[in-house]
């Protein structure tokens, strides 16, 4: 009798510490930007990896060096097989990544998108920028701002990173039928790609200003076309006769903002949105609730982050029937968007 006592005081312990083990486990979490090395991403993955910290959680910021959407797919795998419990990356193309996400949820992974979405199929929530209807207009709203309404023929040129990123083309075309509906005296003349490629940006951005020398205004909605083509203008002394706008890091344009060779660029604090990435993956590893129409805020940011439905960013993947009145799976959009001149340049310090 004394023998069974001891050996189940000792099974009783044994279970006790594996229970305190679980409960204590440290979440891992891998955050996965379309490229390794760009100021955009760098910035969310830093403030990704120090939200980990303050959270209590492991955060690894890794992924391809040349964008490439079976470059993320290896990434996603590898996580995935390392034991990962959460994925939140940003999307090179929007159904490209589908079959590895799709591994990763039957593997009982949460996968959440920031900057870039998939099918909302295959993610939880995804922590957006903002909307196609508001982003498309800031990027309109920076030409209007420096041409006026223009009483004439404008002629104007979209260059940005591929044909198929989610959201660079969701902002793409919602300004464009802004510039059909609004500004009809307003001429498209080519939409450009460079791949989120410096050198490939500039090249492309001297081929533009070359084959339409008198474009008006180059609109580039990418952390990298956007710097490239104003190193283009610079390239073909051009500044002053062609407004540049887009969207990319302030640190990154800031130069060109200086020089006078762009002046207005916008973007969103891409360093809260790496944070909130990761933030969305914790409540939800936590089994705590997301639900669209429930606003939430994160510890240490400012302002609040409304959840919407997915319908709202637009498109036919995103207006389903089948996510009508689901509250478990939508979009979390980030407080605040962010244009920068020369007079509010310095006040950024990403």
């Amino acid at each position: 009798m004394k023998k069974l006592m001891i050996l189940m005081l000792t099974g009783l312990l044994v279970l006790s510490l594996v229970a305190g083990a679980s409960a204590e486990k440290k979440f891992k979490i891998a955050f996965v930007p379309k490229i390794i090395g760009n100021t955009f991403f760098e910035v969310a993955g830093a403030n990704a990896v120090a939200m980990g910290e303050q959270l209590g959680v492991e955060v690894k910021y890794d992924g391809p060096t040349e964008a490439s959407v079976a470059g993320q797919v290896k990434f996603i795998n590898t996580f995935v097989n390392m034991g990962y419990d959460a994925i939140v990356v940003s999307a090179l193309d929007p159904q490209g990544l589908n079959q590895a996400l799709k591994r990763a949820i039957d593997r009982g992974v949460v996968v959440v998108t920031w900057d870039s979405d998939v099918d909302p199929d295959y993610r939880t929530f995804y922590v957006n920028q903002g909307t196609p209807d508001l982003l498309g207009r800031q990027l309109v709203d920076m030409v209007v701002n420096q041409l006026g309404t223009w009483h004439g023929p404008l002629k104007v040129a979209f260059h940005y990173s591929s044909p198929t990123v989610t959201d660079q083309n969701s902002w793409v075309n919602f300004a464009k039928k802004i510039i059909a509906e609004e500004y009809p005296d307003w001429e498209i003349v080519t939409t450009q790609y460079s791949d989120m490629d410096f050198p490939k940006a500039v090249s492309v951005g001297e081929q533009i200003l070359k084959t339409y020398p008198d474009v008006n205004a180059i609109i580039c909605p990418d952390s990298t076309a956007f710097p490239g083509q104003a190193k283009a203008v610079e390239n073909l002394n051009m500044i002053g006769k062609v407004a540049v706008v887009g969207f990319t890091t302030p640190s990154t344009i800031k130069q060109y903002i200086e020089r006078g060779t762009v002046l207005q660029g916008g973007l969103w604090d891409c360093g809260v949105q790496g944070a909130a990435g990761v933030y969305v993956a914790y409540k939800l590893l936590n089994g705590e609730k997301i639900e669209v129409g429930t606003p939430f805020e994160i510890p240490n940011i400012p302002g609040q982050f409304n959840v919407v439905p997915n319908k709202l960013q637009g498109g036919e993947m995103y207006e389903r029937e089948k996510y009508e009145g689901v509250t478990d799976n939508g979009i979390v959009l980030l407080p605040e968007r962010l244009v920068f001149t020369r007079y509010n340049i310095d006040k950024y310090n990403f």
